[in-house]
């Protein structure tokens, strides 16, 4: 049930206490992908999630814009500091417990949030009447996450499957070819660089042609299927000291 498409006296009648927020990002993709790959994915695997679960959840509008300095070179990425980002998750968490829809997954698109999502779930979790915890759907796609990148294969196909009029077919060669093979530039553990146009031409990183609807099928079954797992833990569990 999306918030945002129902009516108040609808959503006064909703007897659950779980939420799902995606979270992405507005940033660059590359020249084949969307700014809003990041949003388009986290909302894609919620919606799939709260359709399968067996169960009421609610699912809030998306955060389109988070952390993401690092693609500011790419002209129409968006970003806020890290501060304001989990003060305005914090605001929203707190606004969907104010109406009982208390536990809370931040069903997150973006690598570049997921310290931040976890700083700020501890904290409504520690000190707010809620619970929260965040869920990265590129981390639950089994051996496929070792093949995550930017605008990279997974990204691609989850978007040539649930959104595929997004994705310019057209551009994956280029997009390939101009990208990079690894986030970042290393000297042994350290990465020394901050932005990704110190390492990628074109932003991308990884091929996308190895993407394919097919797969992004695949992908969205793997991380809904570890979300609705998710949802049944947040419900069932109780917060706070373990008792023997």
């Amino acid at each position: 049930m999306h918030i945002e498409a129902e009516t108040w006296t609808d959503l006064d009648d909703v007897e659950t206490n779980l939420a799902l927020l995606p979270v992405g990002s507005t940033e660059q993709h590359g020249p084949h992908a969307p700014l809003g790959t990041d949003t388009l994915n986290a909302e894609a695997v919620a919606e799939r999630a709260a359709g399968e679960y067996d169960g009421e959840v609610v699912v809030a509008p998306a955060i389109p814009v988070s952390v993401a300095e690092e693609h500011r070179a790419f002209t129409g990425t968006l970003w806020v500091s890290e501060s304001t980002f989990r003060d305005y998750v914090r605001d929203v968490v707190g606004s969907l417990a104010h109406h009982g829809w208390d536990r809370v997954v931040l069903v997150n698109g973006h690598g570049g949030n997921i310290a931040a999502l976890r700083e700020v779930a501890s904290r409504i979790s520690r000190h707010d009447d809620a619970y929260a915890v965040s869920f990265t759907w590129f981390d639950e796609v089994g051996d496929h996450s070792s093949d995550m990148g930017h605008g990279g294969p997974l990204e691609t196909a989850l978007l040539q499957h649930a959104n595929p009029e997004t994705v310019h077919e057209d551009r994956l060669d280029s997009a390939a070819e101009n990208g990079s093979d690894r986030w970042g530039d290393w000297q042994g553990r350290v990465n020394l660089a901050f932005d990704s146009d110190e390492f990628t031409e074109n932003g991308v990183v990884g091929d996308p042609r190895n993407g394919s609807a097919e797969l992004g099928e695949n992908l969205l079954t793997s991380a809904a299927d570890a979300l609705t797992d998710l949802l049944d833990a947040v419900e069932e569990r109780q917060p706070g000291p373990r008792e023997d």
